[in-house]
């Protein structure tokens, strides 16, 4: 069997995030969005200092084989916070080998360290594999998602 080892990215993990996010270039096909050049090593640094900003990354005989981008979100309305799971990827050759369930596990468990009152996700239609997982781990909720662009005050 092979040994999955996840770990929260910290301040010093700079390169690693670089990692991982060319690793969700390849996975997402989206080089423009997910470049491994941007942004520089300072601002990275300052986002993995951030408690409310979680990168996990899962490794397997030391390489980089999958990760999540999390965030945790206060609510106004109660004393309690959301983990909003925001991107997840696993490197195509070690899919369904449970990395991906690994990395959610890990995050459930900082979400209960937290006090957290949900982890949630999204997934696209036609994205059978993630709604599939998801099913598995979760209580589905049907939603519809609205992009609403930033606009300068007039």
């Amino acid at each position: 069997m092979t040994t999955i080892t996840i770990r929260r990215l910290t301040t010093g993990d700079v390169e690693a995030a670089r990692d991982l996010n060319a690793l969700y270039a390849d996975a997402f096909a989206d080089h423009e969005t997910y470049r491994r050049d941007h942004p520089d090593d300072a601002w990275l640094a300052r986002q993995l200092a951030k408690d409310a900003i979680i990168l996990l990354v899962a490794r397997i005989d030391g390489r980089i084989v999958g990760g999540l981008t999390a965030y945790e979100l206060p609510k106004f309305e109660a004393a309690r916070s959301e983990i909003y799971l925001y991107d997840l990827a696993v490197v195509e050759s070690v899919r369904r080998r449970g990395v991906a369930t690994t990395l959610i596990a890990e995050l459930q468990h900082i979400a209960a360290e937290t006090g957290a009152w949900a982890v949630f996700v999204q997934a696209d239609y036609g994205d059978d594999p993630a709604v599939a997982l998801y099913t598995k781990l979760g209580v589905r909720e049907d939603v519809l998602h609205f992009d609403l662009p930033p606009r300068p005050r007039p």
